[in-house]
């Protein structure tokens, strides 16, 4: 990546999406985000704000996204609403912004002719296959609302290669976590929601047995993920990849490690087992380390040494 390139990166300011504007600028690309900040944050963007240009808008705005994609040689498309149970509490606005948000991104990055668009897709897609690791030829059988629109996201970037000719590169991320996740609301992922919790003196709270089991992923591994996956071969283009790190533990072990981090001597408290939960998950990494050279540098529990390095710093002020 010699020459100056131009990234628009959707998402900008929330956790996977700002990683990816600070990389981008740290290696001299020109970089252009847009947020609305339903549930990114200006603190995530804040320290290398002045070396990017920001819109405030919404990837729903279709007259926007054009504008956006004028010029852009790759799309890194993060914007959407996570979170499982907040679309099996809210569907309806789960599904408006993550299919209308990529539809508009999709046309207008078509109509701008990038180079390619790259998009966060989701191991929820998956939902409770038995057969471990998941690979991406494995029948996708979604358990909630968020896990339909994140793999209809995926059927409409493969018929827009097919259709328009636009080369899509979709990852499927795989419980992606590291310092900026907000630890904050009801929403919250489950390590930056332990960390808080211990830090505060609580109790982790595990949904259901804790025998659940994650294939958590470090966020440099994910930034690695999206920038080679705008210059892989062409034989990428309209494919989905698997983005883990190759290996797994359950929430209980989780829950262990970071009480044995933060030299805590609490215990566990069990609560019911949440609706849409997928009970195994785990990434056959094979097709991204082939085709897009995809190689994970940070382990899990490495990973989990810095993200609560960062926690500790956060949740001091």
């Amino acid at each position: 990546m010699d020459m100056k390139q131009r990234y628009l990166v959707t998402g900008a300011a929330g956790f996977i999406g700002s990683h990816l504007v600070e990389t981008l600028i740290d290696q001299g690309q020109s970089v252009v985000g847009v947020d609305n900040f339903i549930t990114g944050k200006r603190a995530n963007i804040e320290p290398f704000a002045d070396r990017m240009e920001f819109i405030e808008g919404d990837v729903r705005d279709l007259e926007l996204c054009q504008r956006l994609c004028n010029g852009a040689d790759f799309v890194l498309h993060q914007a959407a609403l996570g979170s499982v149970p907040r679309s099996v509490d809210d569907p309806i606005t789960t599904n408006d912004h993550n299919l209308n948000g990529t539809l508009a991104m999709l046309v207008a990055a078509r109509d701008a002719k990038v180079k390619r668009f790259v998009y966060a897709a989701s191991s929820s897609a998956y939902g409770d296959t038995k057969v471990l690791p998941k690979v991406e030829t494995l029948r996708s059988t979604p358990l909630s609302p968020y896990a339909v629109t994140k793999y209809v996201c995926e059927l409409y970037a493969a018929v827009f290669h097919g259709v328009y000719g636009l080369p899509t590169v979709g990852l499927r991320y795989f419980n992606i976590f590291g310092p900026r996740q907000d630890p904050e609301g009801a929403y919250a992922a489950v390590i930056p929601r332990f960390v808080k919790a211990v830090l505060e003196g609580q109790p982790p709270v595990i949904d259901g047995d804790g025998g659940q089991t994650r294939d958590f992923t470090f966020v440099e591994n994910a930034v690695q993920a999206n920038l080679k996956a705008c210059h892989a071969p062409e034989e990428a283009n309209g494919q989905v990849f698997n983005v883990g790190a190759g290996d797994r533990i359950s929430v209980l072990q989780l829950a262990a490690k970071v009480l044995e981090l933060l030299e805590s001597d609490l215990s566990p408290e069990h609560v019911p087992a949440r609706a849409g939960d997928v009970r195994d998950s785990l990434a056959d990494i094979e097709k991204a380390r082939r085709i897009l050279g995809y190689d994970p540098t940070v382990d899990a529990l490495s990973g989990l040494e810095k993200a609560i390095g960062w926690y500790r710093m956060a949740l001091a002020g």
